[in-house]
């Protein structure tokens, strides 16, 4: 029960964070595309944790612990904070003076990668049931090393970038989808933290690099 309320209000507080963040700079209930984004983002989310919370409650209770122990990771989400803050708030002021519009084509299209890439994050949840959303290794982890692992060796964050990226375009804005492109960067500077962890503290890591040699995008980085 305390896992449940724990996760109901993660969510709670996402929506609510999520929408002021978009509507109140947007000075209107009307803006479809906030709807819209918070929609695609949520309803799945929530889906989600009813399915963590019965088939692995263990990884469910890794997912909501965001308390980061190392300072690089910090930085990292302090980052990432400000860039979701920025990005939003921008694209509710988009709404309201009408600075750019996007072809509709587009935020079909943004939305539909959205929903696939929301897929491809369940089935890294499914691959990898030793995901946590801070840099940790947890006893008795292994090195997984199939599915998507067999690819990169960060299909999680390669999937999160897509979806982030989504988000501006879904939400009609270019300037927005400018701001996150820093997004990928950001991401660049966990994903070296992160190794360096795994590197020191799980066994076999050093190995499975040498086997999948690419950390995002094969044959590119």
């Amino acid at each position: 029960m305390k896992l449940f309320f724990e996760a109901i209000t993660k969510v709670l507080s996402g929506i609510i964070i999520v929408g002021l963040l978009l509507f109140v700079p947007a000075n209107s209930l009307e803006y479809s595309n906030g709807w819209l984004l918070m929609e695609l983002l949520f309803i799945p989310m929530f889906i989600a944790g009813i399915v963590l919370m019965i088939k692995n409650p263990e990884l469910l209770k890794r997912r909501l612990n965001a308390k980061e122990k190392e300072a690089t990771q910090k930085e990292v989400i302090l980052l990432s904070g400000l860039m979701f803050m920025t990005g939003f708030i921008i694209a509710g002021f988009n709404y309201r003076f009408g600075w750019t519009s996007l072809p509709k084509i587009v935020i079909i299209i943004a939305s539909i990668i959205f929903v696939i890439a929301y897929l491809l994050y369940a089935e890294v949840l499914r691959e990898n049931t030793y995901l946590s959303r801070t840099i940790e290794v947890a006893d008795n982890q292994k090195v997984i090393d199939t599915g998507l692992y067999s690819f990169v060796r960060h299909p999680m964050y390669l999937i999160t970038i897509v979806l982030f990226l989504m988000m501006p375009l879904i939400l009609n804005s270019l300037i927005s989808f400018i701001i996150f492109l820093a997004y990928p960067f950001i991401i660049v500077k966990r994903i070296k933290n992160e190794e360096a962890v795994l590197i020191k503290e799980l066994k076999g890591y050093k190995e499975y690099m040498k086997k999948v040699k690419y950390r995002l995008i094969p044959y590119i980085w």
